[in-house]
């Protein structure tokens, strides 16, 4: 679907809305160098209180990047029908999860959210897209990587939901309205994996890095060169990829948040990949930094 019929679609025959008074957003705060973008493959949430080579990337990477005044997730963990942002004071830390030892259940990451921001990036969207939400908080998919980067909790964090009802090329689009945040020290992170089936995983393979099946590794090389070539068109039609991509990607669930962080991207932006390695057979733990 080209760009000027996904709009037409998602706003009917009306005009594209002109953008709201946004007095966080243009009046209070100066602009700031463009934040870089980053789709970060989560993995497992032992990650988040393990020390191992994913999460001591995780925190590498942070330290690269200016302190944000806030961040904004899409994470894999958070689908909905419509669009949804949270607007809390204190988001509650989730373990949306099961069978995982007492000591990640106990694990609380208490950042802030920001409700004044997430008013305004509400705002962003023309023709009222993207609801408030004073229910949701901050799931695995965004507390387990944010705790080894920002592991005091200082900076607000925010979560944009991922309709699940929509098609690839909704989320692909949906992330442009985005692009003002990250002039004013946003940094904007989707959370997934870009190959992730659960079903097909090598359990008895959890501790060995970089172990995958031959459909997972040529799946993986495909998406990559498409992912570094900025064949995004490609990349929205994922499902056009071949056998080896359907095994890769069953549900779009983990991979909708990568389509976020490729829609940010801008022209004379380089397009980096760290983390590159598969586990367990199925996952690949494979991250992507935009303009870093």
């Amino acid at each position: 679907m080209e760009r000027k019929q996904f709009i037409h679609t998602l706003m009917g025959s009306s005009a594209i809305l002109g953008l709201s008074s946004l007095r966080w957003l243009i009046d209070d705060q100066p602009e700031t160098p463009t934040m870089p973008v980053l789709f970060i493959g989560h993995g497992s949430p032992m990650n988040a209180i393990e020390d191992n080579i994913f999460s001591r990337s995780w925190t590498e990477v942070s330290q690269k990047v200016a302190k944000p005044t806030a961040i904004l997730v899409i994470s894999a963990h958070w689908l909905t029908k419509g669009s949804f942002i949270t607007a809390v004071d204190k988001p509650a830390t989730i373990h949306d999860f099961g069978g995982f030892p007492q000591a990640l259940f106990d694990v609380q990451y208490p950042a802030p959210g920001f409700p004044e921001l997430a008013r305004e990036t509400a705002n962003l969207f023309p023709d009222n897209l993207v609801h408030l939400d004073d229910e949701w908080g901050l799931d695995h998919g965004t507390w387990s990587i944010l705790k080894h980067m920002y592991p005091l909790a200082d900076v607000p964090v925010l979560q944009l939901s991922i309709d699940y009802h929509q098609p690839p090329v909704y989320h692909f689009e949906m992330a442009q309205y985005l692009q003002k945040l990250r002039k004013r020290g946003v940094l904007i992170v989707g959370s997934g994996n870009i190959v992730h089936n659960l079903g097909k995983v090598a359990w008895n393979k959890m501790g060995e890095v970089d172990f995958a099946f031959d459909w997972a590794r040529e799946s993986s090389e495909l998406l990559k060169q498409k992912i570094l070539s900025r064949d995004f068109k490609a990349l929205i039609d994922y499902q056009k990829l071949g056998a080896s991509t359907q095994l890769a990607i069953p549900t779009p669930d983990h991979y909708y948040p990568l389509l976020y962080a490729l829609g940010l991207a801008q022209k004379e932006e380089e397009i980096t990949l760290f983390n590159d390695y598969a586990v367990a057979g199925s996952l690949t733990m494979t991250s992507v930094a935009i303009g870093l």
